[in-house]
């Protein structure tokens, strides 16, 4: 583990070579599990604010889902989470050629909304969790839908935290992160 600030960092970051191989999982990360994506509080408000902006973008199935729910809703421990379609895909999942991308992605991409995506839709496949000193831990999520991003990850050499490198910023600041890059070459 890496203390840095407040943050302690798995050595998964360093040891596990990832990157996304998109086209060959499909987005399966935004269609599989148990719950949505985890929301931060002020993005629940960021959906709320732009709801309107979002519409467009979003499958006939996922304006009902955010109509009848609202534009989040809670998994088992309770924590905020994107509300699902039919308990599968998340709300704000659409599908391009039956490859799942972000209709919240494609509203920015396109300047309707000034906000990306969820951070940790961002940061997938690293996980941020809230401990009781006050620290925040950054780990590595093992799941068997990103195989190939781990063989792709392989065959170009990118550790995790370099293939993060835009999200941790996004999450923590130019600075962090360079002293992050730093402390792991």
């Amino acid at each position: 583990m890496i203390l840095l600030d407040t943050t302690l960092i798995s050595d998964d970051l360093k040891e596990v070579m990832f990157c996304c191989d998109l086209p060959v999982c499909k987005g399966a990360c935004c269609v599989e599990g148990d719950a949505g994506a985890p929301l931060e509080a002020e993005e629940i408000s960021l959906l709320e604010d732009y709801r309107e902006e979002l519409t467009p973008y979003l499958r006939p199935e996922s304006i009902e889902v955010l109509s009848h729910y609202g534009v989040f809703d809670y998994d088992a421990e309770g924590n905020f989470v994107t509300p699902l379609v039919t308990d599968k895909e998340c709300a704000y999942a659409i599908f391009d050629k039956g490859v799942a991308r972000c209709a919240i992605e494609k509203a920015f991409i396109e300047g309707a909304v000034p906000f990306r995506k969820p951070v940790s839709c961002h940061l997938y496949p690293a996980r941020l969790k809230d401990l009781t000193d006050g620290k925040t831990a950054i780990n590595y999520h093992a799941w068997d839908i990103c195989r190939s991003a781990l063989e792709k990850g392989q065959a170009t050499c990118t550790p995790l935290w370099l293939f993060l490198e835009d999200s941790l910023t996004r999450k923590f600041g130019k600075k962090w992160f360079s002293r992050l890059a730093k402390s792991l070459r």
